[in-house]
């Protein structure tokens, strides 16, 4: 349960949502655009007006200043005829966007190697009211993967909290909670599980040969962790991990992956149009009541094998909620078309679960730079906590082992 500023979330925007709602195009709820640029020109401005994006997502490419971004979140807020989501990946370490813009915290690895609940409570806590000064009402995290290899190619270098099923939801549940009460709301990813994949979903689609069993025991024990009192018991009877930090413990929403996984699909079929996964497992199965989105539908796994109105069409199929678009802006008008052919029932059954999502979103706090610096010294301070002033005051250059720590 967030803090105390759930029950007030939004009172200026709902009303206004609501003496509006029959005039604004409900399509367009169903898209996450990221944004071009620093500020919005005109004709990204009239794009965004036109097709109503129901989530923003913003990257580097956005960020100049805290106020510079302050100013763009407001910006797309006014364009906005009911309350956007507008989220980023603030996760730690590399996967950190406002580390162009301010110091950068320690990444999940780092912190699980310290073994400090406090300290990955106390980066929750600091996530969640950065996030709130500038506006932000979602992060795209925790990242509930496990590391069975800390060292692979697939795009989850330094970003698990764990080696096992109990390390992970113990560490990345911390965080989470700890984000909730400061009035963010999380998304756990990469379900069903990027854990065990060899490759990288930004390039190609992983192949995941994993049985149904062994990922019950391991991915998708994590997951039915953060799925609140929702879903079937372990059908393996596996292990009941302690969860002191899930109290009521849940993730407000699920990311969907790019992988295949030859247990649930015969052919070669990403997660994220697979209505195995998406619908029968998570849907039905575990009984998840949250938002559900796709992973970036602009990654390689997808584009390789699809046209974007197959991907639109099989992703809102499948199950999905919001289909995300973080780098082909101009083609939402196209999405928003696609949209528009689809079955009325998929739509609604969206829209239904958008509009749930939207009652927990908080407001932005009031913004000031002096309230940015005194957060970012904080995240300082946690860095040094965690990995030590020494390590913390060297500039290394890692390794860019994934477009997802450049963007």
């Amino acid at each position: 349960m967030l803090g105390t500023f759930r029950g007030d979330a939004c009172p200026r925007r709902v009303e206004r949502s609501s003496l509006r709602a029959m005039k604004a195009d409900m399509l367009g709820q169903l898209i996450m655009t990221g944004v071009p640029g620093k500020e919005l020109d005109a004709e990204t401005a009239r794009l965004f007006r036109r097709v109503q994006p129901g989530a923003y997502i913003l990257f580097g490419r956005n960020l100049e200043s805290a106020t510079q971004l302050r100013k763009l979140i407001d910006d797309l807020r006014d364009l906005s005829e009911i309350e956007p989501i507008i989220t980023v990946d603030q996760e730690g370490g590399r996967v950190s966007r406002l580390r162009r813009i301010g110091n950068e915290p320690p990444n999940a690895l780092q912190l699980r190697d310290k073994n400090d609940l406090d300290l990955i409570r106390r980066h929750g806590d600091i996530t969640g009211r950065l996030l709130r000064i500038f506006g932000f009402n979602l992060d795209l995290c925790p990242v509930l993967d496990i590391s069975f290899n800390d060292d692979a190619e697939n795009s989850l270098y330094g970003r698990c909290y764990g080696k096992t099923v109990e390390q992970v939801v113990h560490n990345a549940g911390a965080f989470n909670e700890a984000m909730r009460e400061q009035g963010i709301l999380s998304c756990g990813k990469h379900f069903p599980g990027y854990s065990a994949a060899t490759s990288d979903a930004h390039y190609q689609l992983p192949r995941i040969d994993r049985s149904r069993e062994e990922l019950d025991l391991n991915e998708l024990a994590v997951f039915r962790a953060f799925m609140g009192r929702g879903g079937s018991p372990n059908r393996l009877g596996a292990i009941e991990v302690n969860r002191p930090y899930l109290k009521e413990g849940i993730v407000d929403s699920l990311m969907i992956c790019h992988a295949w996984y030859p247990c649930f699909e015969s052919k070669p079929t990403p997660a994220t149009v697979s209505h195995r996964i998406v619908t029968e497992l998570l849907r039905n199965e575990f009984g998840f009541d949250g938002l559900v989105m796709t992973d970036d539908l602009d990654m390689g796994a997808i584009l390789i094998g699809y046209r974007l109105d197959d991907t639109i069409r099989l992703c809102l199929e499948a199950g999905n909620d919001i289909m995300m678009l973080c780098h082909r802006v101009p083609e939402i008008e196209t999405v928003h078309r696609i949209l528009g052919t689809l079955p009325s029932d998929q739509i609604e059954r969206a829209q239904e679960y958008i509009d749930n999502f939207k009652k927990n979103m908080s407001p932005p706090q009031k913004f000031s730079e002096h309230a940015f610096q005194e957060i970012n010294q904080e995240i300082a301070d946690l860095r040094n906590a965690v990995v030590g002033q020494v390590e913390a005051g060297e500039v290394v250059t890692e390794r860019q082992v994934s477009p997802v720590e450049r963007f």
